[in-house]
């Protein structure tokens, strides 16, 4: 039951409000369709439209389904709760009317501009993290947001651990895993983020398991991982050489992804992300050759 579908980011369409062009929502969509992909996940607030009727027609005569909202709230700030949790409602509102049975509110730290965890993302220690305290507030504010998802919408938030934000490495989620409750808050796991941030994916998989309701396929460069590690590289910069390559070029083990996957009777969607800088590659002809590669093991 597994479905492949690809994301906006993988056009340079990133839900971190950087000023940029990007490319244009249709072209996006022709594109994804071309390539073979099944569905997508809404990026930025806006770029696809936000009136239900125009979204599902936009979606239906290209097949496509739509399958999740990435939505960045700073979690760390008490003073921003309200407006991320009514970021989150207008999303779900707008994914209910939409894309019902499945979709998910893929929610995640919004702290990329925090110097310290950008500056250092790909090799995060300990004395750069949360204080007991704050995880506290932390873990309860998202399980805040998903908890008013579910009850408006009924629909599940998944979180999405990413790097330069501050839930990073495998530590770190496993902290967040442990101080929420598995009935209302799953998580989203990116196999890109998951091993630039020190860890191994099938072994995250493994850890997991039942938690993993959504998941993202994203490769990464140990090339550029370790220049990154080694001259001290900034989050961004690290992406803007190419961090995260097109799948199977980079260190991430997909055939045993995919196994530990089956390990845990995985039957959600797996979304295709090649994180890029607005500008930077071409779009088309790598969703092209990253759904080939699924193609050839077995997806």
């Amino acid at each position: 039951m597994i479905r492949i579908a690809n994301a906006p980011c993988s056009w340079g369409i990133l839900e971190f409000d950087r000023e940029s062009e990007t490319a244009e929502a249709e072209q996006m969509l022709n594109e994804m369709q071309a390539t073979g992909y099944e569905g997508t996940e809404l990026g930025d607030w806006g770029f696809l439209p936000t009136e239900p009727g125009m979204l599902a027609e936009t979606l239906q005569k290209r097949n496509l389904s739509l399958l999740g909202a990435f939505v960045p709230v700073a979690l760390t700030e008490p003073g921003a709760h309200a407006a991320g949790e009514a970021a989150a409602l207008r999303t779900a509102r707008l994914l209910s009317a939409v894309a019902r049975p499945d979709p998910f509110i893929v929610l995640a730290d919004d702290s990329g501009d925090n110097p310290v965890r950008s500056r250092n993302a790909g090799r995060i220690q300990p004395e750069h993290g949360l204080s007991r305290a704050a995880w506290e507030g932390f873990a309860g504010r998202a399980e805040q947001i998903a908890r008013a998802v579910r009850d408006e919408t009924g629909l599940r938030t998944v979180f999405h651990p990413h790097c330069a934000t501050y839930v990073e490495t495998p530590a770190e989620i496993d902290t967040l895993m442990t101080m929420t409750d598995p009935d209302l808050l799953g998580l989203c796991f990116d196999t890109g983020h998951y091993r630039y941030g020190g860890g191994d994916p099938v072994e995250g998989i493994a850890k997991h398991g039942g938690r993993i309701w959504h998941m993202h396929f994203k490769d990464c460069s140990p090339a550029v991982a370790g220049r990154a590690r080694q001259e001290g590289w900034e989050y961004v910069q690290a992406i803007r050489h190419g961090l995260f390559c097109e799948l199977g070029q980079g260190d991430v083990d997909f055939p045993a992804v995919i196994a530990a996957l089956n390990e845990q009777s995985y039957d959600g969607w797996i979304v295709v992300e090649q994180d890029v800088l607005p500008g930077m590659g071409t779009p088309r002809a790598s969703a092209q050759r990253n759904r080939d590669y699924l193609r050839e093991i077995g997806l």
